[in-house]
């Protein structure tokens, strides 16, 4: 009797009702993190991840007429929504890409629509879809929100291209989209895929890495805030690297790519030094997210660590002050900028990890 009811539970109500996983909030934490920052009082109660319908009904209101979202919201808070977009400037209810923002949305709630099958998350993260091919830049690229130019910073047009990538890839997430939007996908990749691979700087006739930004018409890199200056960068084209060696079947321009991709990562990576945060204590905190300063101690025993910029012309690596004035050491950069942006890490680690494994597909 007790394998019957077992048989009869498993036709009713099938394997993968029980297998339900939430969907991860991880791509929604760079816009959370941002807001955070400018709440350092949340007393609010927030969703758990398992709440995963409120987190995609929170995505829903938060949703512009135009399919994009605007960004830096905390998209988990149990929150007013409409008392915290009344109280927005109106360039700061305009959709984005910025920090990671829009094509995160979209795939949290075809997620959730894979899930739970309610209609209202499938019409919402198609009318995304359709914001992000709407705002295609005709060089293939997209723009942020500093500087109207093919950005890959924040992985403005890389987590674009990644999703596009994965739908047309078989992504379950996205089996109901029709075969209008999947042949518009299509050509929005082709077009972008061709940028990225457009946009890989060439030093001394040999290709390197990407920059963060590029103009609209002559694809050369170009500057954004006054201290993203132009250069190449060792996290976006981290983030690029691994988007290119996601893609099945790789075309011989791509798999060129990414070897000097790998080269430029191998030839500049920089050795005998660490990043130590040293605790700061009241007064001295700038910001209540970051309560510690960096500074660079030499340590010879300490693995290789990037650069977040280096010269387009000999790989020299450089920082820049809020004024966009130029260093070379991270101890003149200004204290706000020392903690509250990323110049020195270890991005190309992961795709340099991945890359061994990709390699494999091409020994016979």
């Amino acid at each position: 009797m007790m394998k019957l009811k077992i048989f009869l539970i498993g036709i009713l109500f099938p394997a993968a009702v029980f297998a339900q996983k939430a969907p991860s909030l991880d791509a929604l934490q760079d816009g959370i993190h941002h807001w955070n920052l400018l709440h350092p009082d949340r007393t609010y109660a927030r969703y758990a991840e398992k709440d995963y319908e409120k987190i995609a009904d929170n995505l829903i209101a938060y949703q512009n007429e135009d399919g994009g979202w605007l960004k830096n919201m905390d998209w988990a808070g149990v929150l007013n929504i409409d008392s915290i977009k009344a109280g927005l400037k109106d360039g700061q209810k305009r959709s984005t890409l910025d920090n990671r923002n829009t094509f995160s949305q979209i795939e949290y709630l075809a997620d959730v629509y894979t899930l739970t099958k309610k209609q209202k998350y499938r019409t919402a993260s198609e009318k995304g879809l359709r914001y992000l091919l709407s705002t295609q830049k005709d060089n293939g690229g997209w723009r942020g929100w500093d500087v109207d130019a093919v950005t890959f910073n924040d992985d403005v047009t890389t987590g674009t291209l990644e999703l596009f990538r994965n739908i047309l890839q078989g992504d379950s997430s996205f089996l109901w989209l029709d075969s209008g939007m999947l042949n518009a996908i299509q050509k929005s990749y082709d077009k972008g895929l061709a940028v990225v691979l457009k946009t890989q700087y060439v030093q001394n006739g040999v290709k390197t890495a990407w920059a963060q930004q590029y103009d609209n018409e002559t694809l050369v890199p170009v500057k954004a805030r006054t201290f993203e200056l132009p250069g190449l960068t060792a996290w976006e084209s981290t983030a690029i690297t691994i988007f290119l060696m996601g893609i099945k079947n790789p075309s011989e321009e791509v798999i060129q790519a990414i070897e000097a991709a790998i080269a430029w990562f191998n030839n500049s990576k920089i050795e005998g030094i660490r990043i130590e945060r040293v605790p700061l204590q009241g007064k001295d905190i700038i910001n209540h997210e970051y309560p510690y300063d960096n500074v660079v101690v030499k340590d010879e025993t300490a693995p290789a660590i990037w650069s977040r910029f280096y010269e387009l012309s000999d790989n020299r690596p450089f920082m820049a002050k809020r004024s966009g004035e130029k260093v070379w050491k991270l101890s003149d950069v200004n204290a706000e900028r020392r903690t509250g942006y990323d110049w020195y890490g270890y991005w190309p680690v992961e795709a340099l990890k991945m890359y061994k494994e990709w390699k494999k597909q091409f020994k016979h």
